[in-house]
Order: structure tokens, then C-alpha cells, then sequence
């Protein structure tokens, strides 16, 4: 029989996350499962439709836990679209029920899977703790998701137009992001005034990151070379006198 591996911490913590995630997701299952037997029996139409509502909210929530269940597989993914993924299922969850906000700039990053993980992580600590923490006073709140790569750096900043004099506390939150960035090899900085706050995580990419990078960079050229505007053709005679229309040929 072949020797088995020795049992790591690493892979004892593992263990126990993978099931904390199974027992909350089968805790949220039959949550749906109560609220929407519950819904199928009322009689009362407002209750149904309050009920139903119940579901859907559960069903958001479920969808942000998935998206930040760690991985199971060693490969890159696209850290752009895993925050693109997120910042629009907490829209759904929360964001628009509050009338905030979420501005996303974000380029396409490839990342290791564990670290592209812990890069959602610390974004959605940060803009729950903008919901949380932030005084609107009365003005539409926003909170803008900026992630992008700076040489061999990845910058990911999360501003918000709330105001932030006397709000930014070492509360839990901010502890975690805060080791999250460390365990990437980054750090966390922050600044605020009268009607803003803004936190910004750097890090850097390994190696394996910034080949990867790199073919999404060489890429990108290569399309911008590709698109170029053709020259207007010649008037024809038989449109009376007007050009013909001409097409941007797509990239490849």
C-alpha cells in the first residue's frame, strides 16, 4: 500500500474550513426549505409575498458564501472577475436595498487560486465595513472597487463617500484584512477627510502571477494593434456622390 502523508496543520485547518463551509451551507438550505414551506402554506398574500422575499435574500447570501468559499483546485483565475462576481452579488444582497451604490474599475488580473481567495476576502471586509460604518448623511452612498496592476504590484483600493473623521477603529474586520494582506505579502494603508474614506491593499505578484500577466498585457497590445480604422473608401457614382459605409474589423 502506498504510505499516506503526514497530516499538516495546514491541512488540519483546511479540513475544518471546508467543513464550516459544508455546515453553513446546508444550514442556509434548510433555512429556504423552512421560510418556503412556510410561504407555500400562509394564507395571507402579504405574508406570502414577504416570505418570498425572505427566500430570495437567503438564496443572495448563499451566492456572496460561494463566492468566497476557498478553492479546492491550484490554478489562476481572474481576480477581476471574481470581484466582479462578488461586488454584484452584494448588490443584490444588500447594496441596492440600501440605496448604495457600487462603482467597479477593474482590469483583468490573473492570480493563484488561494491568493485571488484572499483578495475577495479582504474587498468584501472592506466594503462591509463601508456599509457598516459609514455616514451618508443623506447624500446617495457609493463605494468604488478599484483593482488594478502596477508592474509587478497588484493595487486593489475600496473608497466610499461617506464621512470617515473618528469612524476607522482596529475592530475585527479591519484585523482580518489586515493579516489578509500580510499572508499575500502586502500591506494595508488607509486615509480619510470630512466626506470620503479610502483603504488600499498592495501586494505583490509571484512569479507565476507575473507570467501570466504578462500574456494578458501581450494580448491586450496585440488587440489594440489589430483594430485600426481603414481608410474611407472612394464615392461611388451610383450612391450620388456619397461614401460607401465601412466596418472596424473586430479583434482576433
Amino acid at each position: 500500500m502506498p504510505e499516506s502523508l503526514p497530516y499538516t496543520p495546514a491541512m488540519e485547518g483546511r479540513t475544518l474550513l471546508d467543513e464550516l463551509n459544508h455546515r453553513i451551507k446546508n444550514e442556509l438550505a434548510s433555512l429556504i426549505n423552512l421560510v418556503t414551506f412556510k410561504a407555500v402554506r400562509a394564507d395571507n398574500v402579504e405574508v406570502k409575498e414577504a416570505l418570498g422575499n425572505v427566500v430570495d435574500l437567503i438564496h443572495q447570501h448563499v451566492e456572496v458564501h460561494s463566492i468566497l468559499t476557498a478553492p479546492d483546485r491550484d490554478t489562476l483565475l481572474d481576480a477581476g472577475e471574481q470581484l466582479r462576481n462578488l461586488g454584484l452579488s452584494m448588490c443584490r444582497c444588500n447594496l441596492d436595498r440600501m440605496n448604495i451604490h457600487l462603482l467597479l474599475s477593474i482590469d483583468t488580473l490573473p492570480l493563484e487560486s488561494e491568493r485571488c481567495w484572499r483578495l475577495a476576502l479582504a474587498a468584501y471586509e472592506l466594503v462591509t465595513n463601508a456599509v457598516r460604518h459609514a455616514c451618508f448623511d443623506g447624500r446617495d452612498g457609493e463605494i468604488k472597487i478599484k483593482l488594478m496592476r502596477a508592474g509587478s504590484w497588484v493595487n486593489c483600493r475600496v473608497t466610499d463617500n461617506g464621512s470617515g473623521l473618528g469612524r476607522i477603529k482596529p475592530g475585527r474586520g479591519l484585523r482580518i484584512v489586515g493579516e489578509l494582506a500580510k499572508s499575500l505579502g502586502g500591506q494595508i494603508d488607509h486615509g480619510f477627510g470630512v466626506n470620503w474614506t479610502s483603504f488600499r491593499l498592495d501586494f505583490p505578484l509571484t512569479l507565476r502571477e507575473q507570467r501570466a500577466n504578462r500574456v494578458v498585457a501581450a494580448r491586450r497590445r496585440r488587440t489594440t494593434c489589430r483594430v485600426k480604422t481603414m481608410p474611407p473608401l472612394p464615392a461611388s457614382p451610383a450612391a450620388g456622390g456619397r461614401t460607401n459605409p465601412i466596418s472596424v474589423p473586430s479583434p482576433l
